[in-house]
């Protein structure tokens, strides 16, 4: 196999690995935060909040890897 092949067979590797860990990563979040404005609701705002910027800081780690192999290719 040469170089040619096997950046065209991990590359979109690269993206599948970042998109798992972006959708583990995002389950986990909001799952935590669900539980977290369960057990105390007066304090949901805050948690939200918290959980929306997390998210969003996560998506950009994935869309970051996008970004790199669409560079690369």
């Amino acid at each position: 196999m040469d170089a040619e092949t096997a950046k065209g067979f991990l590359l979109p590797m690269t993206v599948a690995v970042a998109a798992l860990g972006s959708g583990l990563g995002l389950g986990k979040a909001v799952g935590s935060a669900m539980e977290a404005m369960a057990r105390q609701p007066e304090a949901a705002g805050k948690i939200q909040t918290g959980m929306i910027i997390g998210a969003a800081f996560i998506e950009a780690l994935t869309i970051y890897a996008l970004v790199a192999v669409i560079l690369l290719k």
